[in-house]
Protein backbone atom coordinates (compact mmCIF):
# COMPACT_ATOMS: atom_id res chain seq x y z
CA UNK A 1 0.00 0.00 0.00
CA UNK A 2 1.15 3.49 -0.57
CA UNK A 3 -0.08 6.19 1.68
CA UNK A 4 -1.00 10.04 1.26
CA UNK A 5 2.36 11.12 2.99
CA UNK A 6 4.27 8.32 0.98
CA UNK A 7 2.93 9.48 -2.20
CA UNK A 8 3.10 13.20 -2.22
CA UNK A 9 6.74 13.35 -0.35
CA UNK A 10 7.92 10.54 -3.04
CA UNK A 11 11.17 11.50 -4.82
CA UNK A 12 11.19 10.12 -7.78
CA UNK A 13 14.73 11.59 -8.93
CA UNK A 14 16.55 9.05 -6.34
CA UNK A 15 14.61 6.67 -8.24
CA UNK A 16 16.29 7.73 -11.83
CA UNK A 17 19.49 8.35 -10.23
CA UNK A 18 19.57 4.90 -8.71
CA UNK A 19 18.66 3.51 -12.41
CA UNK A 20 21.11 5.51 -13.86
CA UNK A 21 24.15 3.88 -11.75
CA UNK A 22 22.66 0.44 -12.59
CA UNK A 23 22.68 1.23 -16.35
CA UNK A 24 26.71 2.01 -15.72
CA UNK A 25 27.15 -0.83 -14.32
CA UNK A 26 25.46 -3.09 -17.13
CA UNK A 27 27.52 -0.91 -19.87
CA UNK A 28 30.83 -1.65 -17.76
CA UNK A 29 29.80 -5.20 -17.89
CA UNK A 30 29.30 -5.06 -21.12
CA UNK A 31 32.53 -3.78 -22.15
CA UNK A 32 34.44 -6.06 -20.03
CA UNK A 33 32.70 -8.82 -21.34
CA UNK A 34 34.09 -8.09 -24.77
CA UNK A 35 37.50 -6.97 -23.67
CA UNK A 36 37.70 -10.92 -22.15
CA UNK A 37 36.33 -12.32 -25.34
CA UNK A 38 38.01 -10.30 -27.96
CA UNK A 39 41.62 -9.45 -26.40
CA UNK A 40 42.35 -12.44 -24.28
CA UNK A 41 40.03 -15.54 -25.40
CA UNK A 42 40.37 -14.66 -29.16
CA UNK A 43 44.66 -14.08 -29.12
CA UNK A 44 44.60 -17.07 -26.00
CA UNK A 45 43.40 -19.81 -28.48
CA UNK A 46 45.03 -18.79 -31.69
CA UNK A 47 48.56 -18.76 -29.40
CA UNK A 48 48.48 -21.35 -27.22
CA UNK A 49 48.02 -24.99 -26.31
CA UNK A 50 47.66 -27.50 -23.75
CA UNK A 51 46.32 -28.18 -20.38
CA UNK A 52 47.18 -25.10 -18.50
CA UNK A 53 45.50 -23.08 -22.02
CA UNK A 54 42.65 -25.30 -21.79
CA UNK A 55 42.08 -24.24 -17.88
CA UNK A 56 42.46 -21.16 -18.34
CA UNK A 57 40.15 -20.73 -21.67
CA UNK A 58 37.53 -22.55 -18.95
CA UNK A 59 38.00 -20.04 -15.87
CA UNK A 60 37.67 -17.03 -19.00
CA UNK A 61 34.83 -18.73 -20.52
CA UNK A 62 33.10 -18.21 -17.10
CA UNK A 63 34.28 -14.86 -16.63
CA UNK A 64 32.98 -14.12 -20.08
CA UNK A 65 29.59 -15.27 -18.97
CA UNK A 66 29.17 -13.64 -15.71
CA UNK A 67 29.73 -10.12 -17.69
CA UNK A 68 27.32 -11.09 -19.43
CA UNK A 69 24.72 -12.31 -16.54
CA UNK A 70 26.15 -8.85 -14.62
CA UNK A 71 25.37 -6.62 -18.54
CA UNK A 72 21.34 -8.50 -18.09
CA UNK A 73 20.41 -8.14 -14.82
CA UNK A 74 22.13 -4.68 -14.35
CA UNK A 75 19.61 -3.99 -17.36
CA UNK A 76 16.54 -5.55 -15.63
CA UNK A 77 17.43 -3.69 -12.76
CA UNK A 78 17.92 -0.61 -14.25
CA UNK A 79 14.83 -0.95 -16.35
CA UNK A 80 12.65 -1.91 -13.50
CA UNK A 81 13.70 1.10 -11.32
CA UNK A 82 13.18 3.70 -14.32
CA UNK A 83 10.02 2.35 -15.25
CA UNK A 84 8.89 2.32 -11.51
CA UNK A 85 9.95 5.62 -10.84
CA UNK A 86 7.90 7.41 -14.21
CA UNK A 87 4.84 5.28 -13.67
CA UNK A 88 4.63 6.29 -10.13
CA UNK A 89 5.55 10.04 -11.30
CA UNK A 90 1.63 9.76 -12.59
CA UNK A 91 -0.37 9.58 -9.86
CA UNK A 92 2.03 11.80 -7.59
CA UNK A 93 1.21 14.32 -10.47
CA UNK A 94 -2.73 13.86 -10.00
CA UNK A 95 -2.24 13.73 -6.34
CA UNK A 96 -0.19 17.16 -6.32
CA UNK A 97 -3.10 18.53 -8.95
CA UNK A 98 -5.87 17.74 -6.54
CA UNK A 99 -4.14 19.25 -4.08
CA UNK A 100 -3.56 22.44 -5.99
CA UNK A 101 -7.18 23.16 -6.72
CA UNK A 102 -8.01 21.44 -3.02
CA UNK A 103 -6.04 24.98 -1.70
CA UNK A 104 -7.63 27.04 -4.39
CA UNK A 105 -11.04 26.92 -3.48
CA UNK A 106 -10.28 26.99 0.09
CA UNK A 107 -10.34 23.50 0.95
CA UNK A 108 -8.22 21.50 3.53
CA UNK A 109 -6.74 17.64 2.78
CA UNK A 110 -6.03 16.03 5.57
CA UNK A 111 -3.13 13.69 5.93
CA UNK A 112 -5.28 10.70 5.64
CA UNK A 113 -6.27 12.35 2.14
CA UNK A 114 -9.85 13.22 3.15
CA UNK A 115 -11.06 16.59 2.12
CA UNK A 116 -12.70 19.50 4.53
CA UNK A 117 -14.64 22.31 2.73
CA UNK A 118 -16.24 25.45 4.51
CA UNK A 119 -19.17 24.94 6.30
CA UNK A 120 -22.56 26.98 5.99
CA UNK A 121 -24.24 28.48 8.78
CA UNK A 122 -26.66 25.65 9.39
CA UNK A 123 -24.07 22.79 9.66
CA UNK A 124 -20.49 22.34 10.74
CA UNK A 125 -17.66 22.06 8.65
CA UNK A 126 -18.39 18.45 6.85
CA UNK A 127 -15.55 15.73 6.19
CA UNK A 128 -15.14 14.41 2.88
CA UNK A 129 -13.06 10.86 2.57
CA UNK A 130 -11.40 9.82 -0.35
CA UNK A 131 -12.55 6.96 -1.83
CA UNK A 132 -11.93 3.30 -0.72
CA UNK A 133 -8.02 2.74 -1.05
CA UNK A 134 -6.18 -0.45 -0.23
CA UNK A 135 -6.38 0.44 3.23
CA UNK A 136 -9.98 1.19 3.52
CA UNK A 137 -11.37 4.48 4.35
CA UNK A 138 -15.13 4.82 5.60
CA UNK A 139 -18.20 5.56 3.23
CA UNK A 140 -19.03 9.37 2.66
CA UNK A 141 -21.54 10.81 5.14
CA UNK A 142 -24.82 11.59 4.93
CA UNK A 143 -25.31 14.73 3.11
CA UNK A 144 -26.18 17.83 4.35
CA UNK A 145 -30.03 18.92 4.54
CA UNK A 146 -29.79 22.09 3.19
CA UNK A 147 -27.24 21.59 0.43
CA UNK A 148 -23.53 22.64 0.63
CA UNK A 149 -22.58 23.62 -3.36
CA UNK A 150 -18.54 22.68 -2.25
CA UNK A 151 -19.62 19.21 -1.07
CA UNK A 152 -19.61 18.24 -4.86
CA UNK A 153 -16.16 19.80 -5.48
CA UNK A 154 -15.05 18.42 -2.41
CA UNK A 155 -16.07 15.16 -3.98
CA UNK A 156 -14.93 15.30 -6.37
CA UNK A 157 -11.41 16.38 -5.48
CA UNK A 158 -11.70 13.52 -2.50
CA UNK A 159 -12.32 10.72 -6.02
CA UNK A 160 -9.00 11.92 -7.76
CA UNK A 161 -6.91 11.48 -4.73
CA UNK A 162 -8.31 8.31 -3.83
CA UNK A 163 -7.66 7.11 -7.15
CA UNK A 164 -4.51 8.75 -7.28
CA UNK A 165 -3.64 6.87 -4.51
CA UNK A 166 -5.58 3.07 -5.92
CA UNK A 167 -2.98 3.72 -9.07
CA UNK A 168 0.06 4.35 -7.12
CA UNK A 169 -0.76 0.91 -4.93
CA UNK A 170 -1.23 -1.04 -7.93
CA UNK A 171 2.20 0.55 -9.96
CA UNK A 172 3.80 -0.59 -6.60
CA UNK A 173 2.58 -3.83 -6.01
CA UNK A 174 3.47 -4.92 -9.70
CA UNK A 175 7.13 -3.85 -9.17
CA UNK A 176 7.59 -4.70 -5.82
CA UNK A 177 6.92 -8.46 -7.03
CA UNK A 178 9.43 -8.50 -9.60
CA UNK A 179 12.20 -5.82 -7.72
CA UNK A 180 12.05 -8.98 -5.27
CA UNK A 181 13.13 -11.42 -7.44
CA UNK A 182 16.38 -9.36 -8.71
CA UNK A 183 18.89 -11.23 -6.86
CA UNK A 184 21.21 -13.21 -6.51
CA UNK A 185 23.44 -15.67 -3.91
CA UNK A 186 26.74 -14.59 -5.46
CA UNK A 187 28.05 -17.35 -6.28
CA UNK A 188 29.83 -17.16 -9.53
CA UNK A 189 29.97 -20.62 -10.35
CA UNK A 190 26.03 -20.56 -10.83
CA UNK A 191 25.19 -17.35 -13.19
CA UNK A 192 22.38 -18.82 -14.70
CA UNK A 193 20.84 -17.65 -17.86
CA UNK A 194 17.22 -19.11 -16.83
CA UNK A 195 17.27 -16.25 -13.66
CA UNK A 196 17.98 -13.52 -16.36
CA UNK A 197 14.66 -15.07 -18.43
CA UNK A 198 12.74 -15.44 -15.61
CA UNK A 199 13.81 -12.09 -14.18
CA UNK A 200 12.67 -10.81 -17.61
CA UNK A 201 9.43 -12.97 -17.72
CA UNK A 202 8.23 -11.23 -14.84
CA UNK A 203 9.87 -7.60 -15.21
CA UNK A 204 7.95 -7.77 -19.10
CA UNK A 205 4.28 -8.67 -16.75
CA UNK A 206 5.04 -5.90 -14.05
CA UNK A 207 6.79 -2.94 -16.78
CA UNK A 208 4.54 -3.83 -19.80
CA UNK A 209 2.25 -1.08 -19.32
CA UNK A 210 4.96 1.04 -19.38
CA UNK A 211 7.37 0.19 -21.95
CA UNK A 212 5.06 -1.87 -24.19
CA UNK A 213 6.48 -4.63 -26.97
CA UNK A 214 3.45 -3.29 -29.02
CA UNK A 215 5.66 -0.04 -29.65
CA UNK A 216 8.01 -1.79 -31.33
CA UNK A 217 7.69 -1.32 -35.33
CA UNK A 218 6.36 -4.74 -37.10
CA UNK A 219 6.11 -4.94 -40.53
CA UNK A 220 7.73 -1.37 -41.38
CA UNK A 221 10.73 -0.68 -43.70
CA UNK A 222 14.74 -0.03 -42.33
CA UNK A 223 13.99 3.09 -42.48
CA UNK A 224 10.65 3.54 -40.36
CA UNK A 225 12.58 1.23 -37.87
CA UNK A 226 15.63 3.29 -38.01
CA UNK A 227 13.62 6.74 -37.38
CA UNK A 228 11.60 4.66 -34.42
CA UNK A 229 14.89 4.20 -33.07
CA UNK A 230 16.64 7.43 -33.19
CA UNK A 231 13.47 9.02 -31.97
CA UNK A 232 14.23 7.29 -28.35
CA UNK A 233 16.00 7.92 -26.00
CA UNK A 234 19.91 6.10 -25.15
CA UNK A 235 18.08 5.31 -21.65
CA UNK A 236 14.62 3.74 -23.59
CA UNK A 237 16.84 2.11 -26.51
CA UNK A 238 18.46 -0.05 -23.47
CA UNK A 239 15.33 -0.60 -21.27
CA UNK A 240 13.70 -2.10 -24.67
CA UNK A 241 16.94 -4.37 -25.56
CA UNK A 242 16.54 -5.79 -21.54
CA UNK A 243 12.52 -6.70 -21.76
CA UNK A 244 12.29 -7.60 -25.64
CA UNK A 245 15.94 -8.71 -26.85
CA UNK A 246 14.16 -11.14 -29.70
CA UNK A 247 12.04 -7.87 -31.41
CA UNK A 248 14.79 -5.23 -31.41
CA UNK A 249 17.39 -7.95 -32.38
CA UNK A 250 15.43 -8.57 -35.26
CA UNK A 251 14.84 -4.99 -36.66
CA UNK A 252 16.43 -4.36 -40.42
CA UNK A 253 18.17 -0.69 -39.85
CA UNK A 254 19.13 -0.40 -36.20
CA UNK A 255 22.68 -0.44 -35.52
CA UNK A 256 24.59 -3.64 -36.30
CA UNK A 257 26.23 -3.16 -32.43
CA UNK A 258 22.44 -2.30 -30.58
CA UNK A 259 21.16 -6.16 -32.92
CA UNK A 260 23.97 -8.12 -31.39
CA UNK A 261 23.96 -7.08 -28.11
CA UNK A 262 20.24 -8.04 -27.67
CA UNK A 263 20.94 -11.17 -30.02
CA UNK A 264 23.20 -12.41 -27.43
CA UNK A 265 21.12 -12.87 -25.08
CA UNK A 266 18.37 -14.49 -27.59
CA UNK A 267 21.51 -17.23 -28.35
CA UNK A 268 21.76 -17.48 -23.96
CA UNK A 269 18.23 -18.00 -23.80
CA UNK A 270 17.73 -20.44 -26.75
CA UNK A 271 21.03 -22.34 -25.93
CA UNK A 272 19.53 -23.29 -22.67
CA UNK A 273 15.96 -23.65 -24.27
CA UNK A 274 17.31 -25.83 -26.53
CA UNK A 275 19.53 -28.25 -23.89
CA UNK A 276 16.74 -28.64 -21.61
CA UNK A 277 14.65 -30.21 -24.52
CA UNK A 278 17.27 -32.15 -25.31
CA UNK A 279 17.65 -33.47 -22.02
CA UNK A 280 14.48 -34.24 -21.15
CA UNK A 281 14.08 -35.78 -24.32
CA UNK A 282 16.64 -37.90 -23.02
CA UNK A 283 15.26 -38.70 -20.06
CA UNK A 284 11.75 -40.23 -22.01
CA UNK A 285 13.85 -42.40 -24.14
CA UNK A 286 11.28 -45.10 -25.22
CA UNK A 287 11.90 -49.21 -25.77
CA UNK A 288 14.40 -49.52 -28.27
CA UNK A 289 13.61 -52.90 -29.76
CA UNK A 290 11.03 -55.69 -29.56
CA UNK A 291 11.25 -59.02 -30.36
CA UNK A 292 8.09 -60.14 -33.58
CA UNK A 293 7.87 -63.09 -35.07
CA UNK A 294 11.40 -64.63 -33.29
CA UNK A 295 13.59 -61.55 -34.00
CA UNK A 296 14.43 -58.12 -32.64
CA UNK A 297 13.72 -54.82 -34.53
CA UNK A 298 13.78 -51.49 -33.56
CA UNK A 299 10.63 -49.84 -32.19
CA UNK A 300 9.12 -47.27 -34.10
CA UNK A 301 9.03 -45.24 -30.86
CA UNK A 302 12.10 -45.35 -30.78
CA UNK A 303 13.10 -44.20 -34.47
CA UNK A 304 10.42 -41.64 -33.82
CA UNK A 305 12.44 -40.86 -30.65
CA UNK A 306 16.18 -40.77 -32.57
CA UNK A 307 15.19 -38.89 -35.37
CA UNK A 308 13.83 -35.76 -33.00
CA UNK A 309 16.67 -36.15 -30.79
CA UNK A 310 19.15 -35.83 -33.93
CA UNK A 311 17.24 -32.72 -35.23
CA UNK A 312 17.33 -31.02 -31.56
CA UNK A 313 21.01 -31.66 -31.18
CA UNK A 314 22.15 -30.68 -34.41
CA UNK A 315 20.25 -27.04 -33.24
CA UNK A 316 21.91 -26.96 -30.31
CA UNK A 317 25.18 -27.76 -32.22
CA UNK A 318 24.58 -24.66 -34.70
CA UNK A 319 24.07 -22.55 -31.45
CA UNK A 320 26.92 -23.81 -29.95
CA UNK A 321 28.87 -23.12 -33.15
CA UNK A 322 27.63 -19.65 -33.17
CA UNK A 323 28.78 -19.07 -29.42
CA UNK A 324 32.10 -20.38 -30.59
CA UNK A 325 32.67 -17.74 -33.74
CA UNK A 326 31.32 -14.79 -31.21
CA UNK A 327 34.08 -15.93 -28.79
CA UNK A 328 37.21 -16.39 -31.40
CA UNK A 329 37.36 -12.91 -32.51
CA UNK A 330 40.46 -11.35 -30.97
CA UNK A 331 42.07 -8.66 -32.86
CA UNK A 332 45.64 -8.37 -34.37
CA UNK A 333 45.90 -10.95 -37.03
CA UNK A 334 43.26 -12.95 -35.44
CA UNK A 335 39.17 -12.33 -36.87
CA UNK A 336 37.57 -9.69 -36.23
CA UNK A 337 34.45 -9.16 -33.95
CA UNK A 338 31.61 -11.03 -34.94
CA UNK A 339 28.42 -9.56 -35.10
CA UNK A 340 25.05 -11.59 -34.33
CA UNK A 341 22.34 -9.82 -36.89
CA UNK A 342 19.34 -12.63 -36.20
CA UNK A 343 18.58 -16.04 -34.48
CA UNK A 344 15.74 -17.98 -34.64
CA UNK A 345 15.40 -21.02 -33.35
CA UNK A 346 11.34 -22.25 -34.60
CA UNK A 347 11.20 -24.58 -36.95
CA UNK A 348 15.10 -25.24 -39.22
CA UNK A 349 15.92 -22.37 -37.35
CA UNK A 350 17.82 -19.09 -39.18
CA UNK A 351 21.02 -17.15 -38.08
CA UNK A 352 22.69 -14.51 -39.51
CA UNK A 353 26.37 -13.43 -38.22
CA UNK A 354 29.12 -10.88 -39.66
CA UNK A 355 32.44 -11.11 -39.46
CA UNK A 356 33.68 -7.25 -38.70
CA UNK A 357 30.67 -4.41 -38.25
CA UNK A 358 28.69 -4.17 -41.53
CA UNK A 359 27.87 -0.43 -40.51
CA UNK A 360 31.55 0.16 -40.87
CA UNK A 361 33.16 -1.68 -43.77
CA UNK A 362 34.15 -0.15 -46.73
CA UNK A 363 32.76 -3.53 -48.41
CA UNK A 364 30.24 -6.10 -47.71
CA UNK A 365 29.62 -9.78 -48.75
CA UNK A 366 26.77 -11.47 -47.87
CA UNK A 367 26.20 -15.13 -48.59
CA UNK A 368 23.01 -17.05 -48.83
CA UNK A 369 23.62 -21.23 -48.95
CA UNK A 370 21.65 -23.28 -50.61
CA UNK A 371 19.52 -26.69 -50.44
CA UNK A 372 19.92 -28.21 -46.77
CA UNK A 373 20.77 -24.80 -44.95
CA UNK A 374 19.66 -24.82 -41.25
CA UNK A 375 20.64 -23.50 -37.98
CA UNK A 376 22.40 -27.16 -37.58
CA UNK A 377 24.69 -26.55 -40.29
CA UNK A 378 25.62 -23.44 -39.73
CA UNK A 379 29.34 -24.08 -39.05
CA UNK A 380 29.93 -25.24 -42.26
CA UNK A 381 28.76 -21.58 -43.18
CA UNK A 382 30.25 -19.61 -40.90
CA UNK A 383 33.46 -21.04 -41.56
CA UNK A 384 33.09 -20.15 -45.05
CA UNK A 385 32.44 -16.55 -44.73
CA UNK A 386 35.69 -16.43 -42.11
CA UNK A 387 38.13 -17.58 -44.96
CA UNK A 388 36.29 -15.13 -47.60
CA UNK A 389 37.14 -12.55 -44.57
CA UNK A 390 40.35 -13.23 -44.14
CA UNK A 391 41.13 -13.41 -48.15
CA UNK A 392 39.27 -10.40 -48.62
CA UNK A 393 41.10 -8.44 -45.78
CA UNK A 394 44.41 -9.70 -46.97
CA UNK A 395 43.60 -8.38 -50.60
CA UNK A 396 46.45 -4.99 -51.73
CA UNK A 397 45.82 -2.37 -49.23
CA UNK A 398 43.82 -4.51 -46.66
CA UNK A 399 40.22 -3.31 -47.17
CA UNK A 400 37.98 -2.83 -44.23
CA UNK A 401 34.99 -5.79 -44.74
CA UNK A 402 32.45 -7.46 -43.36
CA UNK A 403 31.55 -11.03 -44.19
CA UNK A 404 27.79 -11.98 -43.53
CA UNK A 405 26.41 -15.46 -43.36
CA UNK A 406 22.75 -15.08 -44.13
CA UNK A 407 20.99 -18.37 -43.22
CA UNK A 408 17.17 -16.45 -42.87
CA UNK A 409 15.08 -18.12 -45.35
CA UNK A 410 13.45 -21.43 -45.39
CA UNK A 411 15.65 -23.23 -48.19
CA UNK A 412 14.66 -26.86 -49.21
CA UNK A 413 15.23 -29.39 -47.55
CA UNK A 414 15.96 -32.10 -50.07
CA UNK A 415 17.24 -32.07 -53.64
CA UNK A 416 13.44 -33.94 -54.75
CA UNK A 417 11.09 -32.45 -54.74
CA UNK A 418 12.01 -29.50 -52.32
CA UNK A 419 14.64 -28.27 -54.27
CA UNK A 420 13.12 -28.49 -57.71
CA UNK A 421 10.55 -25.64 -56.89
CA UNK A 422 10.92 -21.94 -56.95
CA UNK A 423 8.49 -21.33 -54.18
CA UNK A 424 11.30 -21.42 -51.27
CA UNK A 425 12.98 -18.52 -53.62
CA UNK A 426 10.15 -16.80 -53.75
CA UNK A 427 9.07 -17.04 -50.56
CA UNK A 428 12.16 -15.82 -49.36
CA UNK A 429 12.88 -12.92 -51.55
CA UNK A 430 11.01 -9.99 -49.46
CA UNK A 431 13.04 -10.99 -45.99
CA UNK A 432 16.59 -11.53 -48.18
CA UNK A 433 15.52 -7.46 -49.96
CA UNK A 434 14.67 -6.20 -46.40
CA UNK A 435 17.79 -7.75 -44.70
CA UNK A 436 19.97 -5.85 -47.68
CA UNK A 437 17.88 -2.70 -47.47
CA UNK A 438 18.55 -2.91 -43.75
CA UNK A 439 22.01 -2.90 -43.72
CA UNK A 440 22.16 0.02 -46.65
CA UNK A 441 20.00 2.36 -44.21
CA UNK A 442 22.56 1.47 -41.26
CA UNK A 443 25.46 1.78 -43.17
CA UNK A 444 24.05 5.87 -44.13
CA UNK A 445 23.33 4.89 -47.42
CA UNK A 446 23.80 2.99 -50.85
CA UNK A 447 27.24 4.60 -51.50
CA UNK A 448 28.74 4.04 -48.08
CA UNK A 449 29.88 0.49 -48.58
CA UNK A 450 30.59 -1.67 -51.80
CA UNK A 451 28.30 -4.76 -51.39
CA UNK A 452 28.57 -7.84 -52.78
CA UNK A 453 25.60 -10.46 -52.49
CA UNK A 454 26.75 -14.41 -52.99
CA UNK A 455 24.53 -17.29 -53.60
CA UNK A 456 25.26 -20.44 -53.35
CA UNK A 457 23.73 -23.10 -55.38
CA UNK A 458 19.48 -22.93 -54.13
CA UNK A 459 20.51 -19.36 -52.59
CA UNK A 460 21.74 -18.32 -56.30
CA UNK A 461 17.87 -18.67 -56.96
CA UNK A 462 16.56 -17.02 -53.85
CA UNK A 463 19.30 -13.95 -54.73
CA UNK A 464 17.30 -14.02 -58.54
CA UNK A 465 14.17 -14.30 -56.82
CA UNK A 466 14.83 -11.28 -54.71
CA UNK A 467 16.40 -9.17 -57.67
CA UNK A 468 13.04 -10.00 -58.97
CA UNK A 469 10.96 -8.92 -56.79
CA UNK A 470 12.31 -5.70 -55.51
CA UNK A 471 15.50 -3.94 -56.12
CA UNK A 472 18.28 -5.25 -54.76
CA UNK A 473 20.60 -3.30 -52.67
CA UNK A 474 23.83 -4.78 -54.00
CA UNK A 475 26.86 -3.73 -56.25
CA UNK A 476 28.08 -7.09 -57.46
CA UNK A 477 26.19 -10.49 -57.36
CA UNK A 478 28.55 -13.67 -57.21
CA UNK A 479 26.87 -16.80 -58.16
CA UNK A 480 28.62 -20.27 -56.61
CA UNK A 481 27.69 -23.86 -58.50
CA UNK A 482 24.00 -21.81 -59.14
CA UNK A 483 20.95 -23.66 -60.48
CA UNK A 484 19.84 -21.11 -61.94
CA UNK A 485 18.35 -17.55 -61.12
CA UNK A 486 15.01 -17.50 -62.84
CA UNK A 487 15.99 -15.02 -65.39
CA UNK A 488 17.51 -16.22 -68.78
CA UNK A 489 20.53 -12.80 -68.66
CA UNK A 490 22.88 -11.20 -66.78
CA UNK A 491 21.11 -8.30 -67.87
CA UNK A 492 17.89 -9.09 -65.97
CA UNK A 493 19.55 -8.65 -62.33
CA UNK A 494 19.73 -5.95 -60.81
CA UNK A 495 23.31 -5.04 -60.55
CA UNK A 496 23.79 -5.05 -64.44
CA UNK A 497 25.49 -7.39 -67.01
CA UNK A 498 29.17 -6.03 -65.70
CA UNK A 499 28.45 -7.05 -62.42
CA UNK A 500 27.29 -10.84 -62.16
CA UNK A 501 29.94 -13.38 -61.40
CA UNK A 502 29.74 -16.98 -61.88
CA UNK A 503 32.18 -19.66 -60.87
CA UNK A 504 31.50 -23.93 -61.20
CA UNK A 505 33.23 -26.69 -61.02
CA UNK A 506 34.05 -28.62 -63.93
CA UNK A 507 32.32 -31.83 -61.60
CA UNK A 508 29.97 -30.17 -60.31
CA UNK A 509 26.33 -31.02 -61.90
CA UNK A 510 23.99 -28.70 -59.95
CA UNK A 511 23.91 -26.59 -63.26
CA UNK A 512 22.33 -29.13 -65.26
CA UNK A 513 20.22 -30.20 -62.49
CA UNK A 514 19.04 -26.53 -62.11
CA UNK A 515 17.98 -26.55 -66.06
CA UNK A 516 16.06 -30.02 -65.77
CA UNK A 517 13.86 -28.32 -62.84
CA UNK A 518 13.44 -25.30 -64.40
CA UNK A 519 15.08 -22.91 -62.59
CA UNK A 520 16.78 -21.21 -65.18
CA UNK A 521 15.05 -18.47 -67.57
CA UNK A 522 14.17 -19.26 -70.66
CA UNK A 523 16.52 -18.35 -73.23
CA UNK A 524 15.87 -18.44 -76.94
CA UNK A 525 18.63 -19.45 -78.92
CA UNK A 526 19.23 -19.55 -82.71
CA UNK A 527 21.71 -22.12 -84.51
CA UNK A 528 23.16 -21.51 -87.47
CA UNK A 529 21.18 -18.53 -88.96
CA UNK A 530 18.32 -20.04 -87.73
CA UNK A 531 15.87 -21.79 -90.22
CA UNK A 532 16.11 -19.24 -93.01
CA UNK A 533 19.92 -20.64 -93.20
CA UNK A 534 18.95 -24.21 -92.50
CA UNK A 535 19.38 -23.71 -88.62
CA UNK A 536 17.13 -23.91 -86.18
CA UNK A 537 15.55 -21.77 -82.78
CA UNK A 538 15.77 -23.75 -79.49
CA UNK A 539 14.34 -22.49 -75.95
CA UNK A 540 16.77 -23.38 -73.43
CA UNK A 541 16.90 -22.81 -69.11
CA UNK A 542 20.07 -21.03 -69.14
CA UNK A 543 21.94 -20.66 -65.74
CA UNK A 544 24.61 -18.18 -64.94
CA UNK A 545 27.17 -21.02 -66.04
CA UNK A 546 26.14 -20.93 -69.32
CA UNK A 547 28.15 -18.51 -71.64
CA UNK A 548 25.08 -17.61 -73.33
CA UNK A 549 23.81 -15.81 -69.57
CA UNK A 550 26.71 -13.33 -70.21
CA UNK A 551 28.07 -13.66 -66.58
CA UNK A 552 31.43 -13.10 -65.81
CA UNK A 553 32.75 -16.77 -65.85
CA UNK A 554 35.51 -16.98 -63.01
CA UNK A 555 37.78 -19.67 -63.16
CA UNK A 556 37.61 -22.20 -60.44
CA UNK A 557 40.22 -24.73 -59.32
CA UNK A 558 37.82 -26.83 -56.81
CA UNK A 559 36.14 -29.25 -57.00
CA UNK A 560 32.59 -30.86 -56.27
CA UNK A 561 29.52 -28.97 -55.11
CA UNK A 562 30.94 -27.14 -51.77
CA UNK A 563 34.89 -26.90 -52.30
CA UNK A 564 34.37 -23.32 -53.71
CA UNK A 565 35.75 -21.63 -50.24
CA UNK A 566 38.81 -24.05 -50.16
CA UNK A 567 41.66 -22.98 -48.35
CA UNK A 568 44.66 -20.27 -50.64
CA UNK A 569 42.19 -21.57 -53.66
CA UNK A 570 41.66 -19.64 -56.66
CA UNK A 571 38.09 -20.22 -56.30
CA UNK A 572 37.77 -18.01 -53.21
CA UNK A 573 40.29 -15.54 -54.22
CA UNK A 574 38.35 -14.63 -57.15
CA UNK A 575 35.25 -14.38 -54.94
CA UNK A 576 37.16 -11.97 -52.47
CA UNK A 577 38.56 -9.86 -55.46
CA UNK A 578 34.74 -9.43 -56.32
CA UNK A 579 33.98 -8.34 -52.70
CA UNK A 580 36.55 -5.36 -52.40
CA UNK A 581 35.85 -4.19 -56.03
CA UNK A 582 39.33 -5.37 -57.40
CA UNK A 583 38.32 -6.91 -60.75
CA UNK A 584 41.26 -6.55 -62.71
CA UNK A 585 42.14 -9.60 -60.49
CA UNK A 586 39.43 -11.36 -61.17
CA UNK A 587 40.43 -14.63 -63.32
CA UNK A 588 37.66 -15.36 -65.85
CA UNK A 589 38.04 -18.58 -67.83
Amino acid sequence: MVTFEELINLDTAKLTKAADGWSSISHRAHAYRERVDHEMVGKLRGTQQGVAASAVLKNLDRLSKNYQYIHAEGGLIRTALQGLAEELAVPQRKLKQALEEAHGLGFTVKPNGSVEYPKTTATPAPLIPAPATPGGMPSLLKPESTPNPNEAKAQAIANRIGDALKEAAEIDGRYARAIAKLSTDGDLNKTDWADVIRDMKDLRAAAGKHFQEGAIPRGKSPKENAEWWMSLSQATRDEYVALYPASIGALNGIPASVRDDANRVVLAEARLDVSRQLEDLIAREPKKQKRTRGEWGLTAEWMAWKTKKDRIAGKLGGLEAIQERLSESGGGEGLPKAYLLGLDVRGDGRAVVANGNPDTAAHTAIYAPGTYSKLEGAESDIRRMTRLWEVSRGMPGSPEVSTITWIGYDAPQSIAPQAMHKSYAQNGASTLNGFLEGLQVAQGGADKSHTTMIGHSYGSTLVGAASIQGELAADDIVVVGSPGTLVSSADELDVGKDHVWSEKASDDNVPLGGKIAGLGGVKRVVVNGGPENGGYIDYIHAVPSDKEFGAHRMKVDTKGHSGYWGEDSLSLRNQAAVVVGQYNRVINE
